[in-house]
């Protein structure tokens, strides 16, 4: 008896096919090509009914999936109900795939609100944003300036659902979070909002280019943006962590400023 295959085997077996060159489907439904008519195609008579334009059904139309978030992002009144609207959203792909929905971490209600990119492996796995060795590299940052997310941070991450193999999201995929994103961010309230990486500057302010970005303030959803490199860059660009240190202390000021 075939016992049937779950989601990660058979999206290995699809991606192993991909990598030996299959790269199209030729038919929906596999064709037994032994299986031969018993007549040629063009001796087989054909009978194609055509009913009326009244009997014909309506076509359905297309939902938009950005218009579907922004409406369920405004029903939501917590971040409770917005975390359930997620668990819903069917419009994503990258649910299909992820093990878990990473929505949170942290203190709601923090003064501090990082942003982060999407989940890795580990994150996926316990369905919280930066618990791999790049969460543990922003824990230690927030350390040096007296932060932490068990007492005086909030966490989460453009896309709640881990992208295969790590790849950047897509620009539809960043549009039709991007509700949920300024939802959570409305509902959080926190003073000030740190983008950590390209994809969180790119979903806050429109833009990208972290490098230039970087230490800049900004206004981003109707608060204070402070860019910032993504903790995963820090770990294979161990000289940029002098800047990093630099806009935690632009970070720790703007806190003791706005007291």
């Amino acid at each position: 008896m075939e016992s049937a295959i779950d989601h990660h085997t058979a999206r290995a077996l699809l991606e192993w096919q991909f990598e030996l060159g299959v790269t199209d489907a030729i038919g929906d439904d596999p064709v037994n090509r032994y299986d031969l008519p018993g007549a040629a195609p063009w001796q087989q008579e054909k009978h194609v009914d055509r009913p009326d334009a009244a009997d014909m059904p309506v076509a359905r139309r297309t939902e938009d999936p950005v218009a579907v978030a922004e409406a369920a992002a405004k029903r939501a009144g917590t971040l409770e109900a917005l975390r359930a609207a997620l668990a819903a959203f069917e419009h994503c792909e990258l649910k299909k795939g992820a093990r878990n929905l990473v929505f949170c971490d942290g203190v709601a209600g923090a003064r501090v609100m990082i942003i982060g990119e999407a989940p890795g492996r580990d994150e996926d796995r316990e369905g919280r944003p930066f618990v791999g060795r790049a969460g543990q590299l922003l824990d230690r940052m927030l350390a040096a300036v007296n932060l932490s997310r068990e007492t005086s941070v909030y966490i989460t991450n453009v896309l709640p659902w881990r992208p295969p193999q790590n790849r950047d999201p897509r620009p539809d995929e960043i549009a039709m979070m991007r509700p949920f994103l300024q939802r959570h961010v409305e509902l959080a309230e926190p003073d000030v909002i740190i983008a950590m990486g390209n994809i969180s500057c790119d979903a806050i302010l429109g833009r990208r280019g972290i490098t230039r970005l970087r230490g800049n303030w900004a206004q981003g959803f109707g608060r204070p943006v402070l860019p910032m490199c993504h903790p995963a860059y820090l770990l294979r660009q161990p000289l940029a962590k002098r800047e990093a240190w630099a806009d935690l202390l632009s970070l720790q000021a703007r806190l003791k400023g706005s007291t």
